[in-house]
């Protein structure tokens, strides 16, 4: 029997966390980082399109990231800045 490798971002700490990387590195625009930029970023990093969407939402939720209300744009906040600093 052969069993599939565990993937990386499963977890949605791990994804939240990869996410977070990833908008880190990317060169923000008025202070606003392209959330097509992030999404493109972590599904070529063998990310699903599930688990980006897990980890972005607990990235949210623990209040690293604020999503614009058109959903185009993130930023962080000044607890997710601390992680990076």
């Amino acid at each position: 029997m052969k069993y599939t490798d565990a993937r990386p971002c499963a977890d949605p700490e791990k994804a939240a966390r990869r996410i977070l990387e990833i908008a880190n590195a990317v060169e923000p625009v008025q202070s606003r980082i392209h959330i097509e930029k992030v999404n493109e970023s972590f599904l070529k990093d063998k990310g699903t399109p599930a688990e980006y969407g897990a980890g972005l939402n607990l990235a949210i939720e623990r209040g690293s990231l604020k999503m614009h209300e058109s959903g185009t744009f993130v930023t962080f906040t000044p607890a997710g800045a601390e992680l990076f600093a």
